[in-house]
């Protein structure tokens, strides 16, 4: 059997497309890709978002810096001398990336300005730290990637 030009450009182009559509219901079925949304209600968190940016330029316009520290027990969150257990209070959000059932919050709890964050709470990788804290009626924000 002879196979003349358009026939073999009709072949290709049915080849090429069949191609693409083996990858594109592989990609859509396959479980590995998760499509999921950062945040569930993403919506709601947006209509805050202001109060966010007015608790962050707090942060900034404030003299104390809050510091992270990676020791062998944990992270170790430190809040200027300033702060007392009694006058803070607030969520130490942690958010993975890669894998949003590692996420968890904390509630703040200091101990002598610090906030010791365990060792077996934290994989390697990299984590996105959100800290929301009132302090003396203003509301703070700091947040920070770190790569452990």
């Amino acid at each position: 059997m002879k196979i003349n030009w358009g026939t073999g450009i009709v072949i290709a182009f049915g080849i090429f497309i069949s191609f693409i559509l083996f990858f594109v219901i592989r990609m859509t079925t396959s479980h590995d890709a998760n499509h999921d949304l950062v945040t569930e209600e993403y919506y709601k968190a947006e209509l805050g978002y202001q109060k966010e940016i007015d608790a962050e330029q707090n942060a900034v316009n404030s003299n104390e810096k809050i510091e992270l520290e990676k020791t062998p027990e944990g992270l170790l969150v430190i809040f200027p001398k300033g702060y007392a257990d009694t006058n803070v209070s607030g969520i130490v959000s942690l958010y993975r990336p890669s894998n949003k059932h590692l996420d968890f919050d904390l509630p703040i709890s200091l101990s002598d300005s610090h906030l010791l964050i365990p060792d077996k709470r934290l994989l390697d990788g990299r984590w996105d730290i959100k800290i929301t804290w009132k302090h003396q009626g203003k509301d703070f924000q700091h947040r920070e990637s770190i790569t452990l």
